[in-house]
């Protein structure tokens, strides 16, 4: 394999499937993962996780903290600082509901995953160290989705700083996967007081690492990654700052970057418009390496 990137087995024959009307899409879940930064001497670090090889999707591949958005955090009023609700549904091209829950999702699973919490008992503040045993307890509770996030907000008296986040780019999964996800990838910069730890279930492994040196290591086969991963890596790399990378979120496209899979003289050509790097030829006797 030329690079690290996660290419199942089964896509071959379930693009055959898709082409020929054998299977039909399911509907993609809507989630969202986010890019946490932090400034160091050598520039930005990302922190990433490496998801269990026992996981059914992307197993052993790094990825960023995220999951699927939670229903209940649709309507349920929450105090929240930063752009409107009306904003963000500008931003991420959808209702003010399906905009909130989205966002939420965003900060739930950062602190879910890494321990971080986009929060603060004030619009302009964030909490401190989250590593007690009652915040674990409700994030817990998160996890297991005893609590929703808009509850865990109500009752901890906190203010979601949807200003701490970026949206910068959207991926649907291919229409041939059996679990497909619409993801809007955020940016967003470690709070000070605050600090990251292995606390998903779904990872065995977490590092903080310079952008560039991740798609680096992609690039000789070192770490597995799906491309919307490396695609992100490549376009945070240039920015010398954590802060830096979120100023220039605003003006990020957010147009869905979907799979194509076509025929040409009779292999099976899997494209992503606009990332070139990705595409793979697949004869029809097989996938290539």
């Amino acid at each position: 394999m030329a690079n690290g990137q996660w290419y199942p087995k089964e896509w071959p024959d379930l693009i055959r499937a898709l082409a020929d009307g054998s299977l039909t899409p399911v509907s993609p879940k809507r989630a969202a993962t986010v890019m946490l930064l932090k400034d160091t001497d050598a520039g930005p670090a990302v922190h990433m996780l490496r998801r269990r090889a026992s996981m059914a999707f992307a197993g052993g591949a790094y990825a960023y903290p995220g999951g699927g958005v939670d229903p209940r955090d649709d309507d349920h009023h929450i105090r929240w600082a930063g752009p409107t609700r009306a904003w963000w549904a500008d931003r991420l091209g959808v209702d003010e509901t399906a905009a909130q829950a989205i966002v939420c999702a965003a900060v739930r699973e950062t602190y879910e995953e890494a321990g971080v919490l986009l929060a603060g008992p004030a619009p302009d503040s964030v909490v401190g160290d989250t590593t007690g045993e009652d915040w674990e307890a409700d994030r817990a509770a998160l996890v297991a989705r005893d609590l929703s996030f808009a509850e865990f907000l109500e009752r901890r008296g906190l203010v979601l700083r949807s200003d701490l986040l970026g949206a910068w780019t959207r991926w649907i999964t291919p229409e041939f996967e059996a679990r497909r996800y619409d993801t809007w990838f955020f940016v967003a910069a470690l709070p000070e007081g605050q600090r990251t730890r292995n606390a998903s279930t779904e990872a065995d492994r977490t590092v903080w690492i310079r952008p560039e040196d991740a798609a680096a290591s992609y690039d000789k086969g070192e770490l597995l990654m799906m491309p919307p991963t490396v695609a992100t890596l490549r376009q945070l790399a240039p920015f010398g700052t954590a802060a830096g990378a979120l100023a220039a979120a605003p003006g990020r496209d957010l147009t869905p970057v979907l799979a194509q899979a076509r025929l040409e003289n009779g292999d099976i050509v899997l494209s992503w418009p606009g990332h070139g790097e990705f595409t793979k030829r697949i004869p029809t006797g097989g996938p290539t390496a």
